[in-house]
C-alpha cells in the first residue's frame, strides 16, 4: 500500500534524540516509530470514548431491568398527551 498522507511536527531537540534512541532500538525507522506509537496512542483514545465500562453489579442490575416487564409511567403518558394535544391543535 502506498503512503499517501504527509504528517510533520516538531519537537524539542531531547524529545527528538529520545525518539531517535528509541526507534533505533526498535529496529524501525523514525518515521515508522511514530505512526506505530501515534496509532496506538489513537486507539487507545478512541476506544476510551467509545467505551462506557460498569460494575458487575450494574450490569445485572441493567440486564434485570431490561429484562422485567414493562411499567406503566404516569409522568411521561402525561407528557405525551400534553405533546399529542398541542400537535393537534398545531395541524388543525
Amino acid at each position: 500500500m502506498a503512503k499517501t498522507a504527509r504528517i510533520e511536527l516538531r519537537a524539542e531537540p531531547d524529545q527528538e534524540e529520545r525518539i531517535r534512541a528509541a526507534a533505533r532500538l526498535a529496529n524501525q525507522s523514525m518515521t515508522s516509530f511514530i505512526v506505530t506509537a501515534a496509532v496506538e496512542k489513537a486507539d487507545e483514545v478512541i476506544a476510551t470514548w467509545s467505551t462506557t465500562t460498569v460494575s458487575g453489579e450494574f450490569f445485572d442490575e441493567l440486564l434485570a431491568a431490561l429484562d422485567a416487564p414493562a411499567q406503566s409511567n404516569v409522568a411521561f403518558n402525561e407528557a405525551a398527551r400534553r405533546h399529542r394535544a398541542a400537535r393537534d391543535q398545531q395541524v388543525a
